[in-house]
């Protein structure tokens, strides 16, 4: 899809905005390669995907989509537009009553088609006081639909902390998101290892400080 000038004009504005108000930065992306990749990160605010997305690379962003649900990405005209338009969201149907596809073989076609998608294991916001809430069995049937993407897990520093509850304007922070190693499904492991695997990498980058 050839995204239009206002598409364009609005992706650079949420670029420049979010480098510019929280200092947003990747840290330590591993450089890309041939296999398509799944950027898992911790999930705290609807701001997520669009940090994630904006700190990494323009050549990056282009062939990086987000998965998000469509239950509030639809529900409104402009939502719709900015998830089509600007970040070429891969919108899925949480409620498995009035889904029409398989959510799995929806993401998985997009990374088979050379495409890399940014993925919240814990399928919903965290509002608890829990670093991580348990990682749902989704993305280990993405990794087994397709085993030769690259799961990178991710951490974002900061980000719940530039709106604190009750404010109503951002506070200015170093916000970023911090990579880690690629991994996949190894041979034999079952969903619980590998879900237990794949929280542990993502908690060890919230370990370091922006």
């Amino acid at each position: 899809m050839t995204a239009t000038i206002p598409a364009r004009l609005t992706r650079a504005g949420l670029v420049a905005t979010a480098r510019i108000l929280i200092s947003l930065r990747a840290i330590d992306l591993p450089p890309p390669g041939a296999a398509p990749r799944i950027l898992v990160a911790n999930h705290v605010s609807h701001a997520d995907f669009v940090a994630l997305w904006s700190a990494l690379p323009k050549p990056h962003r282009l062939r990086t989509r987000p998965v998000a649900g469509a239950d509030y990405w639809e529900r409104s005209a402009i939502r719709r537009w900015i998830a089509h338009q600007v970040f070429r969201a891969v919108l899925i149907d949480r409620d498995p009553a009035s889904r029409r596809a398989d959510p799995v073989e929806t993401v998985a076609q997009v990374l088979r088609g050379g495409e890399d998608v940014i993925f919240f294991p814990e399928g919903t916001r965290n509002l608890t006081d829990a670093r991580l809430l348990p990682l749902k069995s989704g993305i280990y049937h993405l990794a087994r639909a397709v085993p030769e993407a690259e799961i990178v897990p991710a951490w974002i520093l900061n980000l719940d902390r530039i709106l604190p509850k009750g404010a109503f304007l951002p506070v200015p922070l170093n916000c970023a998101v911090r990579f880690g190693n690629p991994i996949r499904v190894e041979t034999g492991e079952s969903r619980e290892d590998f879900l237990q695997r794949l929280a542990a990498a993502m908690l060890a980058l919230s370990d370091t400080k922006a």
